[in-house]
């Protein structure tokens, strides 16, 4: 198990559509641990990647699975600079030329971010703002902030501004250690605005960027099962063929990513069709197929994941690099989903009639 493949996850193209991915892939394996390496690859690859719902939906989240299968981490870097960039298209903005932007759309407890608007009419943020990752090595972000009439909306954010004071917190983590996530301080910060109001969490873009991260998850997912089928065809030609439980497994394995890859396929295809782009929260929203999308592979990774460790055991947990640190990269990376408080969320909305059974 080694970071020397760099294949491809199909969602839905052809074999041969996918071998395009694969220089990219090359340069993303030569990158690991190299965080300025993989942003200036982020920055490459978001001039040409396709946006969500513009007809190539399926290529974006194969691009997104394919990174993250070869390093969880460079994947952690490439999807949000992907995300600001697509935010900024959908609301009409102008999208940076140049440099790397990441989304800080997260609250916690303690921090809270204001805009406020100038005599002039432009705004400033000020306060702080918790999970900015790679924040100090960024150029830019799509950051929410707190505005005078009580709501939370998107801005545009010069990172490199002299206001901008970025923490280095005290990641204690195994698990995406190249890409610790701290606390932002903004002192009289200009912030361009992206759109207006809460635009930016009633876009149907807000429900098909979740989805793209859980395409990310898929790819660490298919990581860790090629580790496992790997392991079982080295064992095999030292003449120590898998047993029942190994296959069983191994057929489990399939079974879910298969099935989970289908949901993608079928999801990006009505994405592009048009068929998830309801905004009212109270009607028709791409928001309960997020949810489920989401929910899907968080399940997924996580009993892959369970699947292998308990068939490989202790060993490559304590002796493989790459296997080991994909392992604690998406155990941290996969905690993003709120679990049973998504799925409460999902219920509410079957509950009122949001569902196809």
């Amino acid at each position: 198990m080694s970071y020397s493949e760099a294949q491809p996850v199909r969602i839905s193209s052809e074999p041969a559509q996918l071998q395009a991915l694969e220089p990219v892939l090359q340069k993303v394996r030569a990158a690991v641990g190299d965080v300025p390496a993989l942003l200036t690859l982020a920055e490459d690859i978001g001039r040409t990647a396709p946006k969500p719902g513009e007809g190539n939906t399926a290529k974006l989240w194969e691009l997104l699975a394919s990174v993250t299968a070869v390093d969880v981490a460079a994947g952690r870097v490439l999807e949000p600079h992907l995300d600001a960039l697509a935010i900024l298209s959908q609301a009409g903005a102008e999208e940076p030329q140049e440099g790397t932007w990441g989304v800080f759309a997260a609250e916690g407890p303690g921090t809270k971010l204001e805009a406020k608007r100038t005599a002039n009419g432009s705004y400033v943020l000020n306060g702080s703002k918790p999970w900015c990752s790679l924040a100090a090595q960024l150029d830019g972000a799509v950051i929410t902030a707190h505005t005078e009439d009580n709501t939370r909306a998107a801005f545009a954010v010069d990172l490199k501004h002299q206001g901008v004071t970025a923490e280095t917190p005290a990641w204690t983590s195994r698990g995406l250690q190249e890409i610790p996530s701290g606390t932002v301080h903004f002192d009289q910060v200009e912030a361009r605005p992206v759109n207006h109001g809460n635009w930016y969490f009633q876009r149907p873009g807000f429900a098909w960027g979740g989805m793209g991260v859980a395409a990310c998850w898929l790819g660490g997912a298919v990581a860790v099962a090629r580790d496992y089928t790997d392991a079982l065809t080295k064992a095999a030609a030292n003449g120590r063929e898998p047993d029942q439980i190994a296959l069983a497994s191994l057929g489990e394995i399939d079974r879910i990513l298969a099935t989970t890859t289908s949901h993608l396929a079928q999801t990006a295809e009505r994405i592009d069709a048009g068929d998830l782009e309801g905004s009212d929260p109270d009607g028709p929203s791409p928001w309960p197929e997020a949810l489920r999308i989401r929910g899907t592979v968080a399940t997924a990774v996580e009993r892959v994941q369970t699947l292998v460790t308990q068939n490989l055991g202790p060993g490559p947990l304590a002796f493989d690099e790459a296997y080991g640190k994909r392992m604690a990269d998406l155990s941290l990376y996969i905690r993003q989903h709120h679990a049973l408080r998504d799925d409460a969320q999902l219920g509410a909305l079957a509950l009122k009639g949001d569902r196809s059974w």
